[in-house]
């Protein structure tokens, strides 16, 4: 890279394996020389509600440490991996409630050219992946952004499976094995590698 290439990793995790493939991909970013900010978004639901879920609420207060996305994030960064549980197929109200606050830095042309992805996990096979992936990829057709997939371009991507993001099934809870997190690896460097070119693009 000729000169430092700027990472914001943002995503929302109840029970963790979000958090985890968040992780895969900061790695990712980071060994292809990137520098990265792992940020979490705000949590919406109501304390009753993740109390009576012990796994949510170990999860959330072993996170708590760790910062909360700010727009300012996002004018820094020159490549954007947002990740999100599935929620019917779509983004949880969570990331949701974070993307709705952008329309200012659409306004001001701030989000364009630069590069993005997505990753998601859910609970059952045909759980909606894919199609959050293509929702919040969404998004990025409206800011203009430059969509960073995957594809096949790993050897690990022939055996994950899925060429629109990273991703993870989490069958009984499981946490994402060692494909998912490689896989979720590939997408952070990739990533990079492709922000890294989109210096001049932006100040053009």
């Amino acid at each position: 890279m000729d000169r430092s290439t700027n990472i914001l990793i943002s995503y929302y995790s109840s029970t963790g394996g979000v958090h985890r493939l968040a992780e895969a991909v900061a790695a990712g970013a980071e060994k292809a020389g990137a520098d990265v900010r792992l940020r979490r978004v705000p949590e919406l639901a109501p304390a009753s509600a993740i109390a009576a879920n012990p796994v949510w609420a170990e999860h959330v207060a072993s996170t708590d440490h760790l910062p909360e996305v700010t727009l300012d994030d996002l004018r820094w960064a020159d490549g954007v991996a947002l990740g999100t549980p599935t929620r019917f197929g779509l983004p949880s109200a969570q990331m949701k409630q974070f993307i709705d606050q952008t329309g200012g830095l659409w306004f001001r042309r701030e989000l364009e050219g630069k590069a993005y992805a997505s990753f998601t996990a859910t609970s059952t096979d045909h759980g909606g992946v894919e199609a959050t992936i293509l929702a919040l990829n969404n998004t990025f057709y409206h800011w203009g952004g430059i969509i960073v997939p995957p594809g096949y371009t790993a050897e690990v991507q022939h055996e994950h499976g899925n060429p629109y993001g990273a991703s993870h099934v989490a069958k009984g809870g499981a946490a994402p094995g060692d494909v998912a997190l490689l896989s979720a690896q590939h997408l952070g460097e990739r990533l990079a590698v492709v922000a890294s070119q989109t210096h001049e693009l932006r100040a053009g």
